[in-house]
């Protein structure tokens, strides 16, 4: 080794001494720098989902069908909700779908029912005259349909010998007693006097009016025509003998009705039932009469329903002192139903309905909303009873509901199938671990779905 040589190895080795040293004063008086793998330490996938289908998941890495890569989801994402179902959505986006709440708050629910009803006689009080008795008619005092008469209006007059034969009977009658009065017999005097009051009785069971029977009692003459009067104030809507006509007991002489009072007959749908009850108030308008509201009271609900319409007739009753409304005439009928007792409601349009289920979303906090089931009662308004499921003050989803119902059933379903996935994704995951420290390369998980197949080369 010539000097030259040995003076250049003398230089670096200066040189590397003085490094180290500098090095390790550093060292000594500097704080040991935080690396960058201890502040951002890269976080640990739970599990990898399809990018186009997140119901499918896979532990380790994989590929689908199309070659796309698997995307990982980290703790802080798959972090569970607190109820299945619950979906988190960021202020943004919960801005951009236009996403409303309402208040759920007491109220009393009320309802208008309307539809079409047909006015129709009042049938307790229709009249159908029969005669008691066999015989011709006389003379027709009324014999027009439509005529109005007053109670005790004679309406015609009928040739029955039944009603002379009983007439001239309770004459004899009477004779036999006057003459009998003063007998020293107290059994023939009552028998007389009997005989007077059961020839009384027959004449009235035919229906011989009063005047008539004082007429014959005062004159001694006998009737030959019974007369046959109204039994109230109406309209004679059929007239059913003429004069000259032969009449039995089956005969229907007149039919009267008493418009003072009318009924009207609606309908109204299987939906509309639980709300209407008797002694609900009524307004009815009729084209006929512009600009006249006439008001009356439900008064019976039928126990059947319609087979051709699936409705059930209601019954009104109207007081109609002037006669305006007629038989058979359509009219506008408005039912107020009584109010129901306050009760928890919500704006209807939050209603999810899908098959036999019915729920809203509940905002549980800022872009946090809940699915919950709830029963439901009566709709008005725009409003619906709830009778189960939510509690006055909580805050339901009017708008955009069905989106997020979308993303509630798909969160639902990824964490369904990833507690059913998570034992076999640790494991699969502590032994892939295992396998790259090792530097071994890790099998594929027979879990993962849709992976493609590797390719194995054979190397000299």
């Amino acid at each position: 080794m010539n000097k030259t040589t040995s003076i250049f190895i003398s230089l670096i080795s200066g040189l590397l001494i003085g490094t180290g040293g500098l090095m390790a004063y550093q060292h000594l008086t500097s704080p040991p720098a935080v690396t960058a793998e201890t502040t951002q330490k890269p976080a640990k996938p739970l599990y990898y989902r399809n990018p186009m289908n997140p119901e499918v998941t896979s532990p380790v890495p994989a590929k689908d069908h199309m070659g796309m890569d698997y995307i990982p989801v980290y703790e802080d994402e798959a972090s569970a909700p607190e109820k299945a179902g619950t979906v988190k959505i960021d202020p943004v986006t919960e801005q951009n779908i236009g996403v409303r709440t309402a208040t759920a708050k007491l109220s009393s629910l009320s309802h208008l029912i309307r539809t079409v009803g047909k006015v129709t006689y009042d049938e307790e009080r229709i009249s159908k005259l029969h005669p008691k008795t066999e015989g011709w008619v006389e003379k027709l005092f009324v014999d027009k349909t439509g005529t109005q008469v007053n109670k005790n209006t004679m309406l015609l007059s009928v040739y029955s010998p039944q009603l002379v034969t009983s007439s001239q009977e309770y004459l004899l009658a009477i004779s036999s007693a006057k003459t009998l009065e003063n007998s020293p017999f107290d059994d023939i005097r009552r028998s007389a006097e009997q005989m007077v009051v059961s020839a009384r009785e027959r004449l009235a069971l035919l229906d011989v009016p009063e005047h008539q029977i004082r007429d014959m009692v005062k004159t001694g003459n006998i009737p030959k025509a019974l007369h046959i009067h109204s039994p109230f104030t109406g309209t004679v809507i059929n007239i059913g003998a003429r004069e000259g006509q032969y009449v039995t007991p089956q005969t229907e002489l007149y039919m009267l009705a008493d418009l003072s009072k009318v009924w009207v007959i609606a309908q109204v749908y299987e939906s509309d039932l639980p709300w209407v009850s008797e002694n609900d108030t009524v307004d009815m308008q009729l084209t006929a009469i512009p600009g006249k509201t006439f008001k009356g009271t439900l008064s019976y609900i039928y126990p059947y329903a319609e087979a051709a319409t699936r409705t059930i007739k209601v019954r009104m009753a109207f007081d109609n002192p002037d006669l305006l409304l007629k038989p058979d005439m359509f009219a506008n009928v408005t039912i107020h139903t009584k109010n129901q007792p306050e009760a928890i409601t919500v704006p209807t349009e939050a209603i999810i309905r899908s098959g036999d289920k019915e729920q809203v979303f509940i905002m549980r906090a800022a872009g946090q909303f809940e699915p919950r089931k709830v029963t439901t009662g009566l709709s008005a308004d725009g409003r619906t009873q709830i009778l189960n499921g939510v509690n006055v003050g909580d805050e339901v989803v009017t708008s955009s509901q069905f989106l997020i119902d979308s993303e509630s059933k798909l969160n639902e379903t990824t964490e369904k199938m990833r507690a059913i996935d998570a034992p076999a994704s640790e494991e699969m995951q502590d032994h892939q671990q295992n396998m790259l420290e090792q530097d071994m390369p890790a099998p594929a998980s027979s879990s993962s779905m849709n992976m493609p197949e590797m390719e194995h080369h054979n190397h000299d």
